[in-house]
């Protein structure tokens, strides 16, 4: 088996080919040669019986046995009568016994096959018995031939064998170059995956003509180095503006240390701290975030329970009932989905997040039921859970709405005053909504911006103290 791999695969369906390709030709060679056998050997019978029947007709006329009894050197003829003696016979017989115990009895004729006796070891003859009818009984009269070979004639076996031969050789060659030619594209798509690399990613692999399956093979590998290339090129612009926001809190915080060393008597430790935490509480937001993506891109498991949506989001306005912004929280009991109660909560944190930094005055949160929305797919089988939140800033111009969930994408003239966000927190939030089944997009909205959460509900409430997952 371990040798069988090493081949490659033109050269073991090649042998395979080959192998079958014999055995068939040889059982078509075999199958014809018992044909042609068979049939030569009916003929022979039917000559023999001719044979024997003209004897046979020549004695019920009653004439002697001087006319010629067999008309062939290979034909032996034996007449025997009533008695059970040997009138006549062909000069090989002569003095010998009766080539066979066979009888018509009263029938036309019997035939045998007969090896041996009068005939010599190890030959085999057909002979025929057929009855003449006299006055004073049946005679019998015998006529035999020797049997045809299998081979039936050199010659024969030699065409039928030399074809067969040629057949299977044919068949081989033609199996071979049938893979070579249907292999041939594969090797084509391999000598270019060899030369991609990350300096080419835009290459790609040639697509034969047709419509077989190394056609499908090529669309597949095409496809897949075009979501490879379009995934490299987001980390790299990942990569770019990471550095970017990441390098504004440390060259704040540098020159802050470097302008303190170079005038110690101008600052404190308390001034130059309380300056640094700004940087820092930066700093420490952005690699949170930063974390929390690569949570989300490497598909970490998370929980699956039945959350109270509503209980999530009063329990979130609580606690910013300290803002300066006015909170109004419109909660419809009894929504439940299913989530992960930590990741929803960091949804949650950042949509009013978002909110407090560019509404005017008022944020509003809504929570209720909802009826399935075409745009949804029929991903929402038992329902959908909504939660909206609204503020009264500048708005989002409707053109630019998926702006903003592309990473460290901020809008800086419609929304001049981002000054705290770091440009993660809402394309984190629809990557945790998605991860759940759910959706999140911007819809329209009277004034300022209105982002829409959509959730898969669960059939059941949650326990009171403990979360189950939903049946």
């Amino acid at each position: 088996m371990k040798a069988n791999h090493k081949r490659s695969i033109t050269a073991r369906i090649t042998l395979f080919t080959g192998v079958v390709a014999a055995l068939l030709s040889t059982l078509l060679a075999v199958v014809l040669m018992i044909a042609v056998h068979r049939f030569a050997t009916g003929a022979l019978t039917k000559e023999v019986r001719a044979t024997g029947g003209r004897v046979a007709m020549k004695v019920e006329q009653g004439d002697k046995a001087d006319f010629p009894l067999a008309r062939r050197q290979s034909r032996n003829v034996q007449i025997v009568d009533h008695r059970g003696r040997i009138v006549a016979s062909t000069a090989a017989l002569r003095g010998k016994p009766r080539m066979a115990a066979l009888t018509a009895d009263g029938q036309n004729s019997r035939d045998a096959v007969v090896c041996g006796g009068v005939f010599g070891r190890g030959q085999c003859d057909i002979v025929v018995a057929q009855s003449a009818h006299r006055a004073e009984g049946n005679w019998t009269v015998y006529a035999s031939s020797p049997v045809i070979p299998v081979w039936v004639q050199p010659w024969l076996a030699t065409l039928v064998g030399g074809s067969a031969a040629v057949l299977a050789v044919a068949v081989t060659y033609l199996g071979y170059r049938i893979v070579s030619a249907s292999l041939r594209p594969v090797s084509a798509i391999r000598r270019e995956l060899d030369e991609i690399n990350a300096s080419c990613p835009g290459r790609r692999v040639p697509v034969p003509p047709g419509e077989d399956e190394i056609h499908e093979l090529a669309d597949s590998v095409n496809h897949t180095l075009a979501r490879l290339d379009r995934a490299m090129t987001q980390q790299r612009h990942f990569a770019c503006d990471a550095s970017h926001d990441l390098r504004s809190p440390i060259a704040a915080m540098r020159a802050e240390v470097e302008d303190a060393l170079l005038a110690p008597e101008e600052t404190s430790v308390t001034t130059m701290g309380n300056t640094m935490l700004v940087s820092l509480d930066r700093l420490e937001s952005i690699v949170s975030d930063l974390l929390m993506i690569a949570k989300l891109d490497a598909g970490t498991p998370c929980a699956n329970n039945s959350i109270d949506l509503a209980g999530l989001v009063e329990q979130e306005c609580r606690m910013r009932h300290q803002t300066t912004k006015r909170l109004i929280c419109r909660l419809e009991p009894g929504v439940v989905v299913l989530g992960d109660r930590l990741r929803l909560g960091r949804l949650l944190t950042n949509l009013l997040d978002n909110a407090d930094r560019h509404a005017e005055s008022t944020i509003m949160v809504n929570v209720r039921h909802a009826a399935c929305d075409e745009r949804d797919g029929g991903r929402f089988p038992h329902g959908v859970a909504v939660l909206e939140v609204i503020d009264d800033g500048p708005g989002i111009e409707p053109d630019k709405r998926e702006l903003v969930f592309r990473r460290f994408a901020r809008l800086d003239a419609a929304r001049n005053k981002d000054a705290g966000g770091t440009g993660l927190g809402l394309p984190i939030a629809r990557q945790i909504a998605e991860t759940g089944g759910g959706t999140l997009r911007i819809e329209d909205s009277d004034r300022g911006a209105r982002f829409v959460l959509r959730l898969p509900r669960c059939r059941q409430a949650p326990a009171p103290t403990v979360t189950t997952g939903c049946p």
